[in-house]
């Protein structure tokens, strides 16, 4: 098949470095986790060509359709454990031998996202990671994307790569992640950044992250959940009222602090609200999966959404209590959405 690449993949690919180290050579095993590194030259929609370092990981058989997966702006490379990494990794639920996105059968792909290491101190667009995704492809020799499957960030990113570079991807699954940011949405992420500015202005990084992230984790949650575990009355602590959260809030801000950096969390939160695409530039079978709880991703920018995409799609709503991050937690409902979704993938086996 003739692909026709846009102006920008033809400027990355364009201005690509050589430099490519692999963690494992081409002698492995075909289902052995492998990790790489790419050193790129890159024009970035809003900062220019800038040199940047992208590291990403593949598991499964070296012959099998390629699924992307992304996950939000805090997932990794790492998606689940493999024969070289038996750490557990983000989406373990999900993927790996015989779960919904089956290991044994498909080959998975994903890579840290452009800014998380803290290099890049400049304005990230979703349209440059998206094409970050496509430079790495054609560094590995990868024509086709069987799937993309992204939830959150990673399905804005999703939207971006198939508006983008469609000729190359043959399905797309975006779980909670719509074609622009909700003004709600926005106002939770500003808040959360003037959080870190306010903790690096008077010396309190640490401190502002975490804060950061409980406001966050306020915004991926739901009431109801809180409602149900959280239900006890204030108790004063040294004179100071504290309520039944704030242990859990603080423990999530502590362990975020503590692997973040801020640049990456202020570029990265930037990049969501940065975030842009024309619903329908993409044409390309698209599964859109909603949570009717979602405080971040409203249900009706979901259906605006899937009514004004370019090609076949369908809208899948799930109802949960924990919201945003029903992704991670409604292991069931998401597995059975995804077998459904990339059914085609496998030739309909389970």
């Amino acid at each position: 098949m003739s692909l026709t690449p846009s102006p920008a993949h033809e400027a990355l690919a364009a201005n690509a470095a050589d430099a490519c180290a692999y963690d494992a050579g081409a002698s492995m095993p075909a289902r052995h986790a492998r990790r790489f590194v790419l050193d790129l030259q890159l024009p970035l929609r809003h900062a220019g060509i800038r040199s940047v370092v992208v590291r990403g990981e593949w598991l499964g058989p070296v012959d099998a359709p390629l699924v992307v997966v992304a996950g939000g702006i805090s997932a990794n490379r790492h998606v689940a454990a493999g024969p070289g990494n038996a750490e557990a990794g983000w989406w373990e639920a999900q993927v790996g031998p015989g779960r919904a996105i089956d290991t044994r059968r498909l080959r998975v792909l994903a890579i840290d996202w452009l800014g998380a290491d803290g290099g890049l101190d400049a304005p990230i667009d979703s349209a440059d990671q998206a094409d970050v995704l496509a430079c790495v492809l054609d560094r590995l020799g990868v024509d086709r994307v069987a799937a993309f499957v992204g939830a959150s960030y990673g399905a804005m990113v999703g939207l971006q790569f198939a508006a983008r570079h469609g000729a190359r991807l043959d399905r797309l699954v975006a779980i909670s992640g719509a074609h622009r940011p909700h003004p709600y949405a926005s106002a939770w992420r500003a808040l959360q950044r003037q959080c870190v500015a306010l903790g690096r202005s008077e010396g309190g990084v640490s401190q502002g992250l975490a804060l950061a992230r409980q406001w966050a984790m306020l915004s991926y949650r739901t009431p109801e959940e809180f409602a149900d575990r959280f239900d006890a009355p204030a108790v004063l602590d040294g004179g100071v009222a504290r309520c039944a959260a704030q242990d859990y809030l603080e423990s999530c801000g502590r362990r975020y602090a503590a692997r973040w950096t801020s640049t990456a969390f202020l570029r990265l939160s930037e990049s969501i609200d940065l975030h842009r695409v024309d619903p329908a530039d993409v044409r390309v079978p698209t599964t859109v999966v909603a949570i009717e709880q979602d405080r971040l991703v409203p249900l009706s920018d979901l259906q605006a959404l899937v009514e004004s995409l370019g090609g076949p799609s369908r809208l899948c709503v799930l109802r949960s209590r924990f919201g945003h991050d029903a992704f991670l937690k409604e292991e069931v409902a998401v597995d059975a959405l995804l077998r459904e979704a990339l059914a085609a993938c496998t030739g309909g086996a389970a």
